[in-house]
């Protein structure tokens, strides 16, 4: 990470000192800059003679004093509070007064680690994501001490790097690795309920939702004895908030040392001939000439424009005014999840062959959906729904009848952390999803999300999930109740 940084500071035409208490790791970073250099140079994203400059920017030194003139120090050193405590003590006494001292620290706290200085008002976090010269995010961190101005100055500095910037409160996980938890979290829960293999899980978060890795690939590419160590950090620092429990799945796979691609089994066995898993997908069936759609689908309604293009012939009637609408496909039931299971609607509703269709992103492009379907659900009826969804061009897959399925419990608990992180003066709701866009690459900032299914939609899931689990992890945030209540949106 601090050759990254390095490397991004020297192309954007700052010298660099880059420090090292071992001669070999400088040597090491050097070189490993100067090979990314040649790759954007292969590529015609730099000229030689930038190539050139940007290395010769750079200076080696393994003594501090021979840096004494620097106006902005970047730590990327040990995860350890003790050690950066002494670094920055040592910065202090060297630098000039006006000097800005920054840790790129994940995790630690910067109010923790500004405590021990005698300025602690120049100390702020830094936070770059991995690899520093590709990804685009930097978290502007502030500690309780945090002179404003030295974070405005560290925002207008990343900014300047090319990088997008975001502000947020020094806090557990940041704004990042706090708001992504869900995202692993509710695919391990959906998992240890063996209501879907990893495979299909990934399959719908990919396909049907548009993040770049499913869960469990990208938990097996961190390595789980990081992700699992982030989340246990993150879990303890919140002094055990239920939100943020770790599974036990991923500790199992850390005490057998399955750690992911770095160790060739995680969830996923790696090798050379290692074929890996098929999602779960349903077979051919017959589809329905024809279909109904009862009141309005939501979210979901661009299905009926893909139903009719495949030839489908869709009848349009009016439905319950405070009612989610539905398809009538044959004998059955087709209808947007809203966080309860199948079973629990069957029975309150008085329904019967009912399928639940999960969350996508954009249901007019999606090359795959999601469905649940109640016990009592006959496969006459359930072929029927299939086999006209395939019809329109879409590959059908079955998860069990959990509550919320898998993309929609995912992106309204992405929400709600997203929401709380607002609510605690965290960040605000625009550096929230940049945030969450930029550092994870999510295909939509989840307060956005929010808002294109509708806060009040988020909230019931929410609570939901809540009364079927019975458990505190499912609470709902006062800001999405406040919002809810007042019919106003994340972004106005």
């Amino acid at each position: 990470m601090g050759a990254g940084i390095a490397h991004v500071a020297a192309l954007a035409g700052h010298p660099v000192y880059l420090y090292d208490t071992r001669a070999e790791a400088i040597d090491k970073g050097l070189g490993g800059i100067a090979k990314d250099l040649d790759f954007l140079v292969s590529k015609g994203k730099l000229d030689s003679a930038a190539r050139e400059a940007t290395m010769a920017r750079l200076t080696a030194v393994t003594d501090l004093d021979a840096a004494s003139d620097a106006g902005l120090a970047i730590e990327a050193i040990v995860e350890n509070l003790d050690i950066k405590q002494k670094l920055f003590l040592q910065l202090e006494s060297l630098l000039g007064d006006e000097a800005i001292l920054a840790s790129n620290t994940s995790s630690l706290s910067i109010t923790a680690m500004a405590a021990v200085l005698a300025r602690p008002e120049r100390l702020a976090g830094l936070h770059f994501f991995n690899p520093a010269p590709r990804m685009k995010l930097v978290e502007i961190v502030s500690g309780l001490a945090t002179d404003r101005a030295v974070a405005n100055t560290l925002y207008a500095t990343a900014k300047a790097w090319g990088k997008v910037a975001v502000h947020a409160k020094s806090t557990p996980g940041f704004i990042v690795n706090r708001v992504a938890r869900p995202f692993y979290a509710e695919a391990l829960r959906v998992l240890n309920e063996c209501a879907a293999e990893p495979a299909t899980i990934d399959a719908a978060m990919r396909e049907c939702c548009g993040f770049p890795m499913g869960p469990f690939e990208l938990m097996d590419l961190i390595g789980h004895d990081v992700n699992y160590a982030v989340t246990r950090s993150v879990f303890d620092a919140y002094f055990g908030d239920k939100r943020f429990t770790p599974s036990l799945i991923q500790y199992d796979l850390v005490l057998a040392g399955r750690l992911g691609r770095k160790s060739g089994r995680g969830f996923y066995a790696y090798g050379a001939d290692v074929a890996k898993p098929a999602a779960r997908t349903e077979a051919p069936a017959t589809a329905e000439r024809s279909v109904t759609a009862v009141g309005s689908l939501g979210v979901a309604e661009p299905l009926l424009a893909r139903l009719e293009a495949a030839g489908v012939a869709v009848t349009r009637k009016a439905g319950p005014a405070d009612a989610a609408g539905w398809l009538e496909i044959g004998r059955g039931r087709l209808t947007l999840s809203d966080g309860r299971t199948a079973a629990r609607r069957t029975a309150e509703e008085g329904l019967s062959n009912l399928v639940l269709l999960d969350l996508c992103l954009d249901y007019a492009t999606t090359p795959r959906v999601v469905l649940s379907r109640a016990d009592h659900c006959g496969l006459g009826a359930w072929h029927a729904v299939v086999g006209t969804l395939q019809q329109a061009g879409l590959t059908v897959s079955r998860i069990d009848d959990v509550a919320g399925l898998i993309g929609l419990r995912t992106v309204a608990m992405l929400a709600n952390e997203g929401a709380d992180a607002v609510l605690q003066g965290i960040g605000s709701a625009a550096d929230i999803d940049l945030a969450m866009r930029f550092g994870t690459n999510y295909p939509k900032g989840p307060l956005s999300w929010a808002d294109q299914i509708g806060v009040r939609f988020v909230a019931r899931v929410l609570h939901n999930l809540r009364e079927h689990y019975g458990e505190e992890r499912y609470r709902v945030s006062p800001l999405i109740l406040r919002k809810s209540h007042n019919g106003d949106s994340f972004h106005e």
